[in-house]
């Protein structure tokens, strides 16, 4: 009987303070009687839960162009197998707008087995193989077979975890990688966070190892460079179109486009730095 009443004690206190309770406060409240500290189901603990939620739904239903750059900022999040989250905020996005665009793995329409998730809701996860080694992790998008490539990512929590993954895919004895190294590009983003094909499809929204969180302090139009795609140089004009998307100054991009970065300066869009 001390114990209930404790408990009573502690949740007549929570209910008679103004303010949300701290998340250790619900979890002590609800422990068992038996000294088992599991978290029980309670409308506080849900509650809590729903206030730190990921992006939902509606966040990715925009055109392709819209969330390739809504993305830049927010905060792309993997739960390993053995529990730990590696945390890393979005830095640099390229947009595949499909149909037209001869730099889309859908250019035509064209619906495959390989990419099927180009075509699924948004939010679904697309990831692709190159060169026969490396993965490539997309978003879909509003859009006929359009997605968004995540480019490079600024780890913020695991990185321990992401040299290990890291350190696992490189061959022989290697340098320690700096912080900076480890994201920064999209086959290594797929690396240090243990992405692979099983992830193909899979729905950011309702995934238990993969999911997106906001981020705070997000980017002005100011501080976001558009500049070319990487790597799709024999696809005529469309390598020329600016729909890489990257937080300018920001140490993790992959690649800066520092003449376009000139440009938008003289044109009084950015300032100089």
């Amino acid at each position: 009987m001390p114990r209930k009443r404790k408990l009573l004690a502690q949740l007549s206190a929570l209910q008679s303070n103004s303010s949300f309770p701290p998340f250790d406060a619900l979890v002590n409240l609800n422990a068992t009687s038996d000294g088992d500290s599991a978290p029980k189901s309670s409308k506080y603990f849900a509650v809590e839960k729903k206030n730190s939620s990921q992006l939902e739904a509606d966040f990715f239903n925009q055109p392709c162009i819209s969330l390739a750059k809504s993305f830049l900022g927010q905060i792309l999040v993997r739960k390993l197998p053995d529990g730990r989250e590696l945390w890393g905020r979005i830095v640099e996005t390229e947009a595949y707008l499909g149909g037209e665009d001869e730099a889309s793995h859908s250019k035509g329409g064209k619906q495959t087995q390989r990419n099927a998730a180009m075509f699924m809701k948004p939010g679904t996860l697309y990831v692709y193989q190159i060169y026969g080694i490396y993965f490539c992790v997309n978003v879909s998008s509003q859009g006929e077979g359009a997605a968004v490539l995540l480019r490079s990512l600024e780890p913020l929590q695991g990185l321990d975890a992401m040299r290990e993954l890291r350190s696992a895919s490189r061959k022989g004895p290697t340098k320690p990688l700096k912080d900076w190294q480890l994201c920064n590009g999209p086959s290594k983003l797929c690396q240090a966070l243990g992405i692979d094909k099983a992830f193909d499809q899979r729905d950011l929204t309702q995934d238990a190892a993969i999911w997106m969180v906001p981020g705070h302090d997000l980017p002005g139009e100011q501080d976001v460079v558009a500049t070319t795609r990487i790597g799709i140089g024999n696809t005529g004009e469309w390598a020329q179109k600016p729909l890489r998307f990257y937080l300018r100054g920001n140490k993790f991009v992959s690649v800066v486009d520092k003449k376009m970065e000139r440009e938008m300066a003289a044109m009084g869009q950015i300032s100089c730095s």
